[in-house]
């Protein structure tokens, strides 16, 4: 399967790999690529390593780049219209590190160019609130983490691409079941109870998929 892929265009060469390591946690099949730093090892952008970086990431499905400051964008843009097809990547405005783990998680999951894309820019928001849900559930986590990392990331995808709009929530707190930043800052652990709502055609198989995970203590 051709999967999305992502370009980290950033000043800082240890940033871009930073991130892309972090990303890169939770969607082990996607080709994400760090482009950070001039060519001499300092702080920049250099359009050849750009350039390089979003060849290495395009697998047939395209390819999304995110950038940290103004500059970066300008210099990812320019490798994006060297393309011979420009169509086949995009340079998305969103935050950096959000952005790109909810975009590795959505290019996961099997989503398209413009849905990576989406993704990324709705990785900002932390929080929704909750859809009026035609089905719900309880559900105890019995992993000793909770939802963090890897358990967040694989409940997002494991929703990703289901007609069904998924809240979570513990406490006082809900988050959108498709954000992995929003169900981390959940900070639900092990022995803590969630509740998960779901409304839409598929909600019955999104709650499903997530007492599956649930069930298995998330692969853990």
């Amino acid at each position: 399967m051709s999967r999305v892929g992502l370009v980290i265009v950033s000043h800082s060469a240890t940033l871009a790999r930073g991130v892309v390591e972090l990303a890169g946690q939770m969607a082990p099949d996607v080709t994400l690529e760090p482009a950070g730093g001039t060519a001499d090892g300092g702080l920049g952008t250099d359009f050849e390593a750009v350039t390089a970086a979003l060849e290495r990431a395009s697998q047939g499905a395209g390819v999304v780049l995110l950038y940290d400051l103004g500059s970066a964008k300008m210099v990812a843009d320019l490798a994006v219209e060297g393309l011979a097809e420009p169509d086949g990547a995009l340079v998305v405005d969103a935050p950096l590190v959000e952005g790109a783990v909810a975009a590795a998680v959505a290019a996961q999951g099997g989503s398209d160019l413009s849905g990576v894309a989406a993704a990324a820019v709705r990785g900002e928001a932390t929080e929704v609130a909750e859809p009026t849900a035609e089905e719900s559930t309880d559900l105890l986590l019995t992993n000793e983490i909770g939802l963090h990392a890897r358990p967040a990331a694989l409940l997002a995808r494991a929703v990703a691409n289901l007609e069904a709009q998924v809240t979570v929530a513990f406490g006082d707190r809900k988050a959108d079941a498709r954000s992995v930043l929003a169900l981390m800052a959940l900070a639900a652990r092990g022995g803590d109870t969630i509740t998960i709502s779901a409304d839409g055609p598929q909600a019955t198989e999104a709650l499903q998929r997530i007492r599956d995970l649930a069930s298995r203590d998330f692969d853990e």
